[in-house]
C-alpha cells in the first residue's frame, strides 16, 4: 500500500519525525496483531466494524473490555491483553482509552500507536487544564452522573457523540455505553509513549466530544502522522469511516518494526 493509497482525500501532517524513528527500529517480522481500546461512553464492540476489516486481511485482533473505574485498573487490562499477543503488537485507542495507549504503550511488545479523535496527554500532564485552552464542546454537557458514576444522555449521544451515524444504528452504540466513574477523568498518565513510538492519529474534524483543534495540538505534538475525516463525529472515525481508518492500521502494521 502506497502513502497516497492511505491518504486519499485526507492530509498528512508531521511524517518526517515518524518515518526517521521506523528507519532507526531493528528489521523484524511484521506485526500480525492490534489491541483495541474503548474511551468513556462506549465498549469493546464499539470497534466491531474495523475488527471485521482487519480479520478478513488476517489480522488477529484483541479489543479489551475496559473497566472505566480507574486509569491503573484500565491499563491493567490493556496490559494484559498486550502481554496475551503472540508476537509484535500495535495499540489503538479512541477518545479516553488515548490516555490508556499513552501510559502502556512504551510496553516493549507494542510496535506502533494509533489514536482517534483520543487523548493524547505527555507524562503527567493535567488533560482537563490543556482541554480548557479550547472552546469546550457540545457534548460534555449531555453527561449525567448517578452519584459517582457517568453516562451520557440519549439526546447528547446522538447528536454530539455519533451524530454522523443513523438514528438506528447511534442507538444500538448508546445501549451498549459502559458507565464510568467520574474521578477517572482527572487521572494523570505516568509515561507518554508517543515520544518513543511511531505514532498515527485520525482527526473527526466535526467532532463535538474532543474539540477538533485540540485533537490536532496533540497529534502535531506527538510527531504523528496525521489524517483527517472530514464529517466525521467524535465516533465516525471507526464507523462512518470504518474503511479508511483501517488503512492507517494497516500502515501502521505494514511500516513499523520493533525497537530495539
Amino acid at each position: 500500500m502506497n502513502r497516497r493509497t492511505l491518504i486519499g482525500a485526507v492530509t498528512a501532517i508531521a511524517a518526517v519525525p515518524l518515518l526517521n524513528r521506523v528507519a532507526s527500529a531493528q528489521t523484524s517480522p511484521k506485526t500480525k496483531n492490534v489491541v483495541f481500546v474503548h474511551g468513556l461512553f462506549a465498549d469493546g464492540s464499539s470497534w466491531s466494524k474495523v475488527i471485521a476489516r482487519l480479520q478478513q486481511k488476517g489480522i488477529n485482533c484483541t479489543s479489551v473490555q475496559n473497566p472505566l473505574t480507574s486509569l491503573h485498573e484500565a491499563s491493567e487490562a490493556a496490559r494484559r491483553a498486550i502481554a496475551a499477543q503472540p508476537g509484535p503488537t500495535v495499540l489503538v485507542g479512541h477518545s479516553f482509552s488515548g490516555m490508556i495507549v499513552t501510559d502502556v504503550g512504551v510496553d516493549p511488545k507494542v510496535t506502533a500507536l494509533v489514536y482517534v479523535a483520543a487523548r493524547a496527554p505527555d507524562a503527567g500532564e493535567d488533560y482537563t487544564a490543556l482541554a480548557k485552552n479550547y472552546p469546550t464542546p457540545p457534548a460534555t454537557a449531555g453527561i449525567v452522573f448517578n452519584d459517582n458514576w457517568g453516562r451520557l444522555s440519549e439526546e447528547a449521544f446522538l447528536h454530539n457523540f455519533a451524530g454522523d451515524l443513523p438514528p438506528e444504528e447511534a442507538r444500538v452504540l448508546y445501549a451498549v455505553q459502559q458507565p464510568f466513574k467520574k474521578s477517572l477523568t482527572t487521572e494523570k498518565t505516568t509515561n507518554a509513549a508517543w515520544r518513543t513510538k511511531p505514532t498515527f492519529y485520525a482527526v473527526s474534524t466535526q467532532d463535538r466530544t474532543i474539540n477538533p483543534d485540540l485533537e490536532r495540538f496533540m497529534a502535531k505534538r506527538a510527531g504523528a502522522i496525521t489524517i483527517e475525516f472530514p464529517t466525521a463525529s467524535h465516533v465516525g472515525g471507526i464507523t462512518v469511516y470504518s474503511k479508511q481508518f483501517t488503512h492507517v492500521i494497516e500502515r501502521a502494521v505494514e511500516t513499523t518494526a520493533v525497537n530495539e
